[in-house]
């Protein structure tokens, strides 16, 4: 096998279609436009949802619900996690920066704790929320918790 002889699988490659190049091409006249309309100008486009003319599918489907332009979404740690972190990095104090810097969340991303988990050693945590069992178990374990924004 050398490189001058090398040929495309048979049928792979087919000839491009020239439109509009002709009586003789085929494909001249209308150019596979058809007659008249909308469609057979030039500038024509569909609209995205057209469904020609009957009733589009997001139309026919019930709408349900909403979207809060309020809601604060939050990356959510549990407490046995932060506990398997602390064990990993040899650590006991967590904020977003610390977080960030192991890689466990995005630059911008906000923390919330959740009080899933039992702890074997007091966290100090600096984080944007927290729940209420989260703080409590923290806290009875000689840890503390401050609220960052």
């Amino acid at each position: 096998m050398e490189l001058h002889t090398l040929k495309p699988a048979e049928g792979s490659v087919k000839k491009r279609k020239r439109i509009a190049r002709g009586q003789g091409s085929g494909r001249g006249g209308t150019s596979t436009r058809g007659h008249k309309g909308a469609q057979s100008r030039s500038g024509y486009k569909r609209r995205v949802n057209f469904e020609g003319g009957q009733m589009p599918l997001q139309m026919r489907l019930p709408k349900r619900g909403f979207k809060n332009p309020n809601r604060v979404p939050y990356q959510v740690f549990n407490l046995a996690t932060l506990e398997a972190l602390a064990e990993k990095n040899g650590t006991t104090e967590f904020s977003v920066e610390s977080l960030y810097k192991l890689g466990q969340i995005k630059k911008n991303d906000k923390v919330k704790v959740l009080g899933n988990g039992e702890l074997t050693k007091g966290l100090t945590l600096s984080v944007n929320a927290i729940s209420e069992s989260a703080k409590s178990k923290i806290e009875a374990k000689g840890g503390s918790v401050t609220i960052v924004e």
